[in-house]
């Protein structure tokens, strides 16, 4: 039986911990495994969520990070899709039953017996709670793995597999194209992501922010029209808002923003004890307009919206740093006082131990 492979990472011990280093094992490399050198994670406000057992009470210790991006560093004896040296990619799960409709749909984010890449029991590997990406190394079926070209820059690459695969997929499930409109509620990591993609695909962007603060940066990133409150965007005639928004809001002010058969897609997600929501009263008297939610993509989209993101040359704007600043960034990202899409330098985060 082949040895449980030695890792390091950053790990929170507690909703009101602190990150420090962390020695743990990742589980044997089997034969379609790949062993991945990280090199870059990107911090999500899911993390913080998580860390914070804002959804829900978290498996301690935990160390998360879903947007990872590295080096092949050793491949299963019948591993066939990848090799050595190889930049990969790893989202927000690592892998699921393959068995159900979701799964025959390559839509595994929806499997009940999907792991997520940290906060979720390996189901696969004996319920032992899997570890994410603010680490060293990572152990991941190569079906789900993401492919990327070795040219491309994989720091910035990173935050694509989350802030990315969340916005390209509701963006395509409602079928955006040239002449569309489309608003992007909320500007932050997710949200300027949204735009991005948005413009890509030919359809005219509104931002509705809730201050004037993020004004110049909208409106230089190529949005039409930037709101500063959803009051002041009512009677838009928006096709569709994104709503990327992380804390309590009212969904129903987001309805008179949009036209006739209108849809409100949500991707942020609050804490559970202030979730918005809408009462009946609201979606009849507002008629005719959809509300859903998406939640990333499955392993073939998530590929297809990084290929689409080198093609278009559409990158997060991001700020370097190491794991020591782990608090640091999680303060700024809780108090808008922060760059639109943290990345953790993993190699120099040990290198500065």
């Amino acid at each position: 039986m082949s040895a449980r492979i030695p890792a390091r990472g950053f790990a929170i011990h507690s909703k009101e911990g602190k990150f420090q280093e962390h020695h743990f094992t990742r589980h044997a490399l089997g034969e379609k495994d790949v062993l991945i050198d990280i090199l870059y994670c990107g911090v999500c406000h899911s993390d913080i969520h998580s860390a914070y057992s804002e959804w829900g009470e978290a498996i301690y210790p935990m160390i998360p990070g879903h947007e990872i991006a590295g080096v092949v560093k050793e491949v299963g004896a019948h591993a066939r899709k990848f090799k050595v040296g190889d930049q990969v990619g790893v989202g927000c799960f690592v892998n699921s039953c393959r068995a159900c409709e979701p799964c025959a749909l390559e839509r595994e984010q929806f499997c009940p017996k999907v792991v997520f890449t940290y906060d979720c029991p390996d189901y696969f590997h004996n319920n032992e709670p899997h570890m994410g990406g603010y680490s060293d190394c990572i152990v991941v079926d190569e079906d789900y793995l993401i492919r990327i070209p070795n040219d491309a820059p994989l720091e910035k690459i990173a935050p694509l597999f989350c802030a990315g695969i969340t916005t390209y997929s509701p963006l395509k499930f409602s079928n955006i194209q040239a002449g569309s409109k489309v608003g992007v509620a909320g500007f932050g990591g997710l949200g300027h992501m949204a735009l991005k993609y948005a413009l890509a695909m030919g359809a005219e962007v509104s931002v509705i922010g809730r201050s004037e603060a993020k004004r110049d940066q909208a409106l230089t990133m190529g949005a039409r029209h930037y709101y500063s409150s959803v009051k002041e965007a009512r009677g838009a005639g928006l096709d569709l808002i994104l709503s990327t928004i992380p804390t309590p809001y009212n969904i129903a002010d987001y309805l008179e923003v949009l036209a006739y058969g209108g849809e409100l897609a949500i991707v942020g997600n609050p804490p559970r004890d202030v979730l918005p929501s809408v009462n009946v009263a609201q979606l009849i008297r507002h008629g005719n307009k959809k509300v859903y939610g998406s939640l990333i993509g499955g392993i073939k989209e998530t590929q297809e919206m990084l290929d689409f993101s080198i093609l278009h040359n559409i990158y997060p704007e991001i700020e370097l740093v190491t794991a020591r600043d782990i608090d640091q960034v999680y303060y700024n990202l809780t108090h808008s006082n922060a760059s639109f899409r943290y990345v953790i330098d993993i190699k120099k985060s040990f290198e500065v131990q």
